[in-house]
């Protein structure tokens, strides 16, 4: 039986797909296993080539973000592409998708998780490090006490950005 998490994974990436295809792009599914990659999407030519990995979330947890992992600080391609889906809080929400270059998640996800174990925990404590980390539209709470350059609404300019994959 399939879990919540598989079932919201492959919608995300089917809502994604299905975005591109309606954009003009040839988007296929990248065979099961493929690393960091959940779809694989060129022009109408074939001259223009892209991937793009999906994560998707509903509207549960504190921080409003996505998971991650220590390997995404690492993954960088000026190919490759991420699509950050939110499906809201209930299936009549409309979905929102945010496309980020590999690039600037990678330089996101390390710099701010670098600054969350720096700081102290609730209680005072030194934070341990893990291999989790989170996207966040709000980095406020992971910076606080010190500033960060990803207040709420830093995504914003990320909304519906398929422009960026280069493909028009």
């Amino acid at each position: 039986m399939a879990s919540q998490t598989a079932l919201l994974g492959a919608a995300g990436e089917h809502f994604v797909m299905c975005e591109l295809l309606r954009r003009g792009y040839i988007a296929a599914l990248a065979p099961q296993g493929v690393p960091n990659t959940d779809i694989v999407v060129t022009d109408l030519t074939g001259h223009r080539l892209c991937t793009v990995q999906v994560k998707a979330r509903r509207n549960a947890g504190s921080d409003g973000g996505w998971h991650m992992a220590l390997k995404h600080e690492e993954i960088m391609g000026d190919r490759l592409f991420y699509c950050f889906v939110d499906f809201g809080s209930t299936p009549k929400d409309p979905p929102l998708i945010f496309v980020m270059p590999s690039r600037i998640v990678a330089e996101v996800i390390r710099s701010s998780h670098r600054v969350w174990l720096s700081n102290p925990g609730r209680n005072g404590q030194q934070r341990n490090d893990s291999k989790m980390r989170r996207m966040l539209p709000d980095y406020s709470k992971a910076y606080h006490p010190e500033t960060t350059p990803y207040t709420d609404g830093w995504m914003d300019h990320y909304k519906d950005a398929w422009d960026l994959l280069g493909m028009g």
